[in-house]
């Protein structure tokens, strides 16, 4: 008989849980806080937000969505992958004029947050996995570059005079020649902090948190700099890579926060809801913002070292709630976030007070010390977000994808060329059109585009065999996925693919998933049937077609 181990017991919830542990839980959430304040700042400033918005939006996410929501160690906050489509909405309804965008904005926040939280309640978060991994992952890539783009001017000190993206990623060479070194200094600086930091190999030295560490740098950059008081000086280059010029400092470099807490909320505008602006900010909001909550969820689930598993579906209603208070108050809206929640899992976190506790943290100092948010510079959060933004779509992602077929970098790389040349929604729809083309030309019929034909067979010892016939593809695989999530636990199921004509990376990668999942619960599952199938790549999870 297996020995029960202490990762093997599921911890309380509840009050019960956080009398049990709320030591972990509590420490947890005070490191979680410390790497979320400089997050929650950049993102809402780079989202053309004011930067309390970020903070409420956390404070709403630790203090009630722990409360209402579905998963375990998870951490509701603001999030870069949202950058784009706010800033795209704050812009698009305010026509020039930043204060009428945000609370334009705000509106759209509040309408597709209920959308969000009636997808819940009608247990929609099965949906996310209609994207194609290729889709999204090429989504998140093009929402780094996005960042970086637009970031990257912010830490040399520069404000470019173009709107188009286009046009901000090619002033990025007049903004290198033009930078105010201070300024780009500080910036730099918290760069090279955060690329040595992902290097460090030593557990002692990784326990001080990167974000955490650029910031107390630059702010210490700042008192040098005395970044505090506007001040004209002069930089005389050696070389002549920079001409002389004249460089103005000031506290227009830091962050601008309200002394008094309650002067930084904000409330809605509703004036635009009868415009095709307005509803777009509305459908991007809520399609870009749920579909990056359930998976950032499902893959938190993975790092769970009591191996539970969160019910998207209360999940994604959960936050559906939190973004309502979000948009009704000021803050951006909030998903599951992946690099906090790592954090959170790492740092020995048992159950969502972990997430009350990370919000709770927020909330008193904000209220309490808000001149020290003042003193950060605006370059080491862009920093922090070129960096973030540069994960997202590094060179990395692209070999992963190459690695998984060229069908597969071909629309990872169509998805992130729709989404620069148009707009986000618009671009994921390309790259999933350009799906469904591939398809076809592998043979797909147009009915089997939607429809999958399975059986569920009980046998005689109580096992399960499930067997597709036809092609299992990203679209047409939901009704599978919904039936095999009811098989009990703790039996064999297996797979049985022999009649399947094709098989793409997708539903390759889900039923990989599930076989491990299924496993680690104390079942049994085996793949058979892939021997007459050939592969488009030699990734374990690529396409395949029956031969």
């Amino acid at each position: 008989m297996p020995s029960l181990t202490a990762t093997s017991i599921p911890p309380k919830t509840g009050w019960a849980g956080l009398m049990q542990n709320w030591r972990a839980d509590a420490l947890s959430g005070f490191l979680v806080f410390l790497i979320a304040l400089p997050l929650c700042l950049g993102i809402a400033m780079a989202s053309g937000f004011p930067p309390m918005g970020g903070i409420i939006s956390a404070i709403v996410g630790g203090i009630l969505v722990s409360r209402l929501n579905g998963s375990f160690v998870t951490i509701n906050g603001p999030a870069a992958g949202l950058i784009v489509v706010v800033l795209g909405a704050v812009q698009s309804l305010g026509q020039g004029d930043a204060m009428a965008g945000y609370r334009y904005t705000l509106a759209a926040i509040v309408v597709a947050s209920v959308l969000q939280t009636l997808m819940g309640l009608c247990k929609a978060g099965r949906l996310s996995a209609f994207f194609p991994a290729s889709v999204v992952h090429g989504m998140l890539a093009a929402i780094g570059i996005i960042i970086m783009a637009k970031q990257i001017h912010v830490m040399l000190g520069v404000k470019p005079e173009a709107q188009e993206l286009i046009e901000t990623i090619l002033a990025i060479p007049d903004s290198v020649l033009n930078l105010n070194p201070e300024i780009a200094i500080i910036g730099f600086v918290g760069l090279g902090l955060l690329i040595t930091w992902s290097l460090i190999k030593s557990p002692l030295l990784k326990m001080i948190p990167a974000p955490l560490l650029v910031v107390a740098v630059g702010m210490a950059l700042e008192r040098w700099f005395d970044l505090d008081h506007e001040h004209v000086y002069m930089f005389l280059p050696d070389q002549a890579f920079l001409p002389h010029h004249e460089f103005t400092i000031g506290p227009r470099f830091l962050v601008s926060i309200p002394d008094d807490f309650l002067s930084g909320f904000y409330f809605p505008d509703f004036g635009k809801i009868a415009t095709l602006e307005f509803w777009t900010a509305v459908v991007s909001i809520c399609l870009v913002g749920s579909l990056e909550s359930l998976l950032s969820a499902a893959a938190v689930d993975k790092l769970d070292t009591c191996k539970r598993y969160s019910d998207l579906n209360r999940d994604l209603a959960a936050v559906g709630i939190g973004n309502v208070i979000c948009g009704l108050l000021g803050g951006l809206p909030m998903i599951a976030e992946i690099v906090r929640s790592s954090a959170n899992v790492n740092n020995g976190a048992k159950t969502g007070w972990a997430n009350f506790f990370h919000g709770t943290f927020l909330l008193v100092f904000v209220a309490v010390f808000p001149h020290v948010i003042h003193e950060i510079p605006l370059a080491s959060l862009a920093a922090l977000l070129v960096y973030t933004g540069f994960r997202l779509a590094s060179p990395r992602e692209f070999a992963k994808t190459m690695e998984i077929g060229w069908e597969q970098l071909s629309l990872f790389v169509i998805t992130i060329i729709g989404i620069l040349a148009t707009d986000l929604l618009i671009g994921v729809f390309i790259g999933i059109a350009a799906k469904f083309v591939l398809h076809l030309l592998r043979g797909v019929s147009v009915g089997n585009l939607f429809k999958i034909f399975y059986t569920v067979d009980e046998k005689a010892d109580g096992g399960y065999v499930v067997k597709i016939e036809g092609s299992a593809v990203f679209s047409n695989f939901i009704a599978l996925k919904s039936a095999i999530a009811e098989l009990p636990e703790g039996k064999q199921v297996l797979f049985d693919l022999s009649e399947t004509y094709l098989i793409d990376h997708t539903v390759m990668e889900f039923v990989d998933h599930y076989c491990h999942d299924y496993q680690a619960r104390g079942g049994v599952c085996v793949i058979q049937g892939l021997d007459n199938h050939k592969a488009y790549s030699s990734h374990p999870l690529a396409a395949r077609k029956r031969v």
